[in-house]
């Protein structure tokens, strides 16, 4: 994901976080190339992993897990850029950070000798973000998701009885998206993540370069401009929660967590999310180390624990999100697992694309267009 994200506790994490901390994973005698140093340095997004299994990690090795937070990938990529981060792991989303990151040198290569665990991962997680990390050399994958639609059931059945919830029409048919004014309508403050569901939906390659493509798709967002509320990376989860919304295009989790929210309020609303059937993006977020890391054996350490299955299934169920993990897929709950929003059939998975970095001044000229967007002009 590349704009902001805001994760709260999933539902049913409680009983799980508990046995992890009670004891799931065992507790180890602290190795000895650990005695000297006794701080790992994280920088990730908030709530990301669940705080039982970095208590766990120091419980088993004596090391204390020093946990910062981002709100954006811009900011991680700023401090990355800048050097001397301090950090020893970091979260970049694979497309299309980690792969401008990794081309420009800024992580060291993964020691796999050290990583035992390595083998538990998604081979086809690791496939899609090979394009990011050649070989897979220097990240891992954590979370993953698609971009898609949330809202508000009864609200939305009330307006239009047959609203084409799992088609982007719902963001971008002007017809459509027009009756959902009044009651809200929000999509991502993300030009990385909106304009490639905006060229798929046009029949244009999502991953396109083209500017003559990017003043279609520019167009296209125009043309809905007027009906939508506001452009934000994570108010629309208690605006669909609370009922203050309707529609949002969004992050999975952030609308499944949304979901969860508007549930335990009990308030009488509902929200579903749905992928587009036209396809929609997948993102998947990773953690690296960086090149110049202070704790790099540090860094491995807590990598290898969080490749465990049940210390990935943990903050699955904390977040709402897919992970890459595969031998963790039978430890998630049900409840998220079984999802297919969270988790998709393999049919749906083939609809999901990918997006690649661009160049400076294809930024530049995204840049312009997405201010034109929330602009209106």
């Amino acid at each position: 994901m590349t704009g902001m994200r805001t994760v709260k506790t999933w539902a049913g994490t409680t009983a799980i976080g508990l046995a992890l901390g009670v004891g799931l994973l065992g507790v180890a005698v602290a190795p000895a190339a650990f005695a000297q140093k006794k701080v790992v340095n994280v920088y990730n997004w908030s709530d990301y992993i669940d705080p039982k299994v970095l208590e766990a990690f120091t419980k088993e090795t004596g090391v204390k897990v020093n946990y910062d937070v981002y709100d954006s990938q811009e900011v991680l990529e700023a401090k990355l850029t800048a050097g001397k981060s301090g950090y020893d792991v970091v979260g970049p989303t694979a497309q299309p950070f980690l792969a401008r990151q990794v081309a420009a040198g800024l992580y060291q290569p993964l020691d796999k000798s050290k990583l035992k665990n390595f083998g538990n991962l998604d081979p086809d997680i690791m496939k899609a973000i090979e394009k990011a990390d050649p070989n897979n050399a220097h990240a891992i994958p954590w979370m993953w998701g698609t971009n898609g639609i949330g809202y508000n059931v009864g609200k939305v059945k009330t307006i239009a009885a047959d609203a084409p919830v799992y088609s982007m029409k719902m963001i971008l048919d002007p017809e459509v998206v027009s009756k959902f004014k009044a009651c809200g309508v929000m999509i991502l403050d993300a030009p990385t993540d909106v304009f490639p569901s905006v060229l798929n939906y046009l029949g244009l390659p999502p991953d396109s370069k083209s500017t003559a493509d990017l003043d279609k798709a520019t167009d296209a967002l125009l043309k809905v401009r007027p009906f939508i509320r506001k452009f934000h990376s994570s108010e629309y989860i208690n605006g669909l929660a609370n009922g203050d919304i309707c529609v949002a295009f969004g992050y999975s989790g952030d609308i499944i967590q949304a979901s969860t929210r508007a549930a335990e309020a009990k308030r009488g609303v509902t929200v579903n999310y749905s992928i587009p059937t036209e396809g929609a993006q997948l993102w998947v977020d990773t953690l690296a180390i960086p090149k110049d890391a202070p704790n790099p054996d540090l860094a491995h350490a807590i990598l290898d624990h969080l490749m465990k299955p049940q210390v990935v299934a943990a903050s699955s169920d904390l977040t709402g999100y897919a992970n890459g993990n595969k031998a963790s897929t039978a430890l998630v709950s049900e409840a998220v697992r079984t999802n297919p929003g969270i988790y998709p059939p393999a049919e749906v998975r083939a609809r999901l694309f990918t997006i690649t970095p661009a160049d400076k001044d294809f930024e530049r000229a995204r840049t312009r267009a997405w201010t034109r967007v929330k602009t209106g002009r």
